[in-house]
């Protein structure tokens, strides 16, 4: 191609997001050449393009409403007495299902997965300290306030000595409902709920908790039951993070940051 003709690609390869090396050399034969996917490839490379996929953007969030909660954890966690304690909560829904991932294979090995048939699913709804690591769940049935009263409930058990427990969690209808209402209502209630900003999980710690349990349990793993997977699941909870925690630490953190639109080049 002629530089002319690479600049002009590359205009039209910064105005659409292109998928594949097929697409991109079916835009090259606009131009009256023809190249291979490995010249395709190269091509990109020395105009400067690289292979990546979108990062997800809070939908609705503004960055104001993230650096407020910001500045509100900072204080908090920065003046929290010794008689409080914070928890993130949050729920997860592990599939039943053989997940595929990355990893490095001898080049040839063609390696496989056995997948499975079902549909099922299990239910944690969990909470985690930070500075302890202390993780409560509990695997509700159905995901409800009835569930999520029951895991305040858990995290009161585990803190006797906190005069004040603080649950962070997102702002799902169920943790709003009577159940929840009724919970705190009680005149021994310890647990003061605060609200993330509304579509912020990168704001919940617990959510890089779940990243390690996919990565210990459902990557790359085949279970022929889906007792066996649930009960690998309830393992690393109740057994695996107790005991190795320290090593999951650098994982999962609160290293909170506004994330806007403002540096992304936002597609369609």
């Amino acid at each position: 191609m002629t530089q002319a003709q690479e600049r002009a690609l590359s205009v039209l390869l910064e105005g659409r997001f292109r998928r594949s090396t097929q697409e991109i050399r079916a835009d090259i034969a606009e131009f009256g050449q023809h190249y291979s996917h490995s010249g395709c490839i190269k091509l990109l490379a020395r105009l400067g393009f690289e292979y990546r996929k979108p990062k997800p953007l809070p939908r609705v969030a503004s960055a104001e409403q993230q650096a407020d909660f910001i500045a509100l954890y900072n204080r908090l966690i920065n003046t929290l007495p010794t008689d409080e304690a914070i928890y993130f909560a949050d729920v997860v829904h592990p599939e039943y299902q053989a997940k595929p991932a990355f990893g490095w294979v001898k080049a040839g090995s063609n390696p496989g997965l056995k997948t499975t048939a079902g549909r099922g699913r299990a239910n944690i709804h969990g909470a985690l300290n930070l500075e302890t690591f202390d993780a409560p769940f509990v695997e509700p049935t159905t995901v409800d306030g009835l569930g999520a009263a029951r895991l305040l409930a858990k995290i009161e058990a585990r803190n006797p000595a906190k005069r004040v427990i603080h649950v962070i969690w997102d702002n799902a209808a169920y943790h709003k409902g009577a159940d929840v209402r009724a919970f705190l209502a009680r005149p021994t209630c310890r647990i003061h709920l605060i609200a993330l900003p509304p579509y912020c999980p990168h704001f919940n710690p617990i959510e890089r908790l779940w990243a390690v349990m996919h990565r210990h349990v459902t990557h790359n793993r085949f279970y022929p039951t889906q007792k066996q997977f649930a009960n690998a699941i309830l393992a690393l909870f109740r057994q695996t993070i107790p005991k190795r925690w320290k090593s999951f630490r650098d994982k999962v953190s609160d290293n909170l940051r506004v994330i806007t639109q403002k540096n992304f080049r936002v597609l369609p």
